[in-house]
């Protein structure tokens, strides 16, 4: 196995952040994770990292083992399409639309892994990665046990998961079987590109970011005064919510700025590295946004980013 040391985690994030990890692998088979466990220490702290595309890595890094997953690979089935976890979805929305599979329209545009948007059951247009799922295989980091599970075993939720907050969040995804059906190459090619034409003409990719930073607010936990008050915001995601963005908008937060990090005036759910954020900057944004939701409307916001410190 090829362990680096001291290598900078900021080459590896989506948002240009990050402090150095002790230890970095990188893997592309379970077996090959399976030999890497095998020579690490007992107590040697771990991280998976796909994308890095929805996390904020601290500014003085891991002190531990980072895993870069490469499970690659996608397979037709029989009952379906068998994915590695570190497949890029941009790759794998690449592959629907030559084989004609329909299903996964509303991921164009997804950054990251399919094995990040399985943990975090990614979802977007009134679509969610739990739809398509028909079992994942993972394998326990601890034991070395491999796993499958069906959908119903995933305990999917809103951007949630078994992988995140469940029993196997000490686990590695390893592979998805997706069910998907026959469609039209054109129609699907083109389901796709709106999707990709959405995200470029309403959020800020043009500078280095980790997606939204929280997620969107479900309507029924809000109290029927507010429902009533942002009736005309409502979306469906998949579930009625009031999207975060319009409400960082409306507490006047476009354009907070704090070092070279920013909420971006694009896309207020969407926090900037204008050139050297740091991690800190980023974390007293989050803070300045949550606490400023919590006095206009008292709504708590929960991240949809993942942080390693």
């Amino acid at each position: 196995m090829n362990f680096q040391k001291n290598v900078s985690l900021s080459d590896f994030s989506n948002y240009k952040i990050g402090g150095p990890a002790k230890l970095f692998v990188e893997v592309g088979a379970t077996e090959e994770l399976k030999e890497v466990l095998k020579q690490i220490e007992g107590n040697e702290k771990i991280f998976i990292l796909g994308g890095g595309t929805n996390i904020l890595i601290g500014d003085k890094g891991f002190d531990g083992l980072v895993i870069h997953n490469k499970v690659e690979g996608i397979n037709l089935l029989e009952n379906g399409l068998e994915v590695g976890s570190g497949v890029v979805v941009k790759d794998l929305m690449n592959f629907c639309i030559e084989n004609s599979l329909s299903g996964l329209e509303w991921a164009g545009g997804l950054p990251g892994t399919i094995g990040g948007a399985i943990r975090g059951n990614a979802g977007a247009f009134k679509g969610e990665t739990k739809d398509s799922v028909v079992q994942v295989k993972s394998l326990d980091l601890k034991t070395l046990n491999e796993k499958e599970r069906n959908n119903e075993e995933c305990s999917f939720g809103y951007r949630d998961s078994i992988f995140k907050s469940g029993i196997a969040a000490a686990e590695f995804i390893t592979s998805v079987v997706l069910e998907l059906t026959q469609g039209n190459k054109e129609e699907i090619k083109q389901s796709i590109q709106q999707k990709i034409d959405y995200r470029i003409n309403r959020h800020p990719i043009d500078l280095p970011n980790i997606g939204s930073t929280f997620k969107n607010i479900p309507l029924d936990l809000l109290s029927s005064e507010l429902q009533k008050e942002f009736a005309p915001f409502v979306k469906t995601d998949p579930f009625p919510v009031v999207p975060t963005t319009k409400l960082l908008a409306l507490a006047g937060l476009k354009g907070k700025r704090i070092g070279d990090a920013m909420i971006s005036d694009k896309h207020p759910n969407f926090i900037v590295n204008l050139g050297n954020a740091k991690s800190e900057d980023v974390k007293i944004l989050i803070e300045i946004a949550k606490e400023a939701l919590k006095e206009k409307y008292g709504i708590l916001l929960e991240e949809e980013i993942q942080y390693l410190d």
